[in-house]
């Protein structure tokens, strides 16, 4: 299974890179597959790569989905 998350552009790195953050995870990612990317916007990252910009609301939504997810896994192992 694969699975591309949304990561905030912190830093542009040249010539086709940038630093990348979500959840307390920075990554540097190549923008090679992507168009114009500022700093602040929320791109799709999968394997290294940002595959698509996206745009904040959406990115932010995605972010929260994962992060609830998340919390009820371990709420559920807790439990177990």
């Amino acid at each position: 299974m694969c699975l591309a998350l949304p990561m905030r552009v912190v830093e542009l790195l040249p010539p086709d890179k940038a630093r990348a953050e979500a959840g307390g995870v920075s990554l540097e990612v190549s923008l090679m597959l992507v168009g114009d990317v500022a700093i602040g916007d929320y791109v799709i990252v999968h394997a290294g790569f940002a595959l698509e910009v996206l745009d904040t609301e959406a990115a932010e939504e995605t972010l929260g989905m994962i992060s609830q997810m998340a919390e009820e896994d371990i709420s559920n192992n807790e439990r177990t």
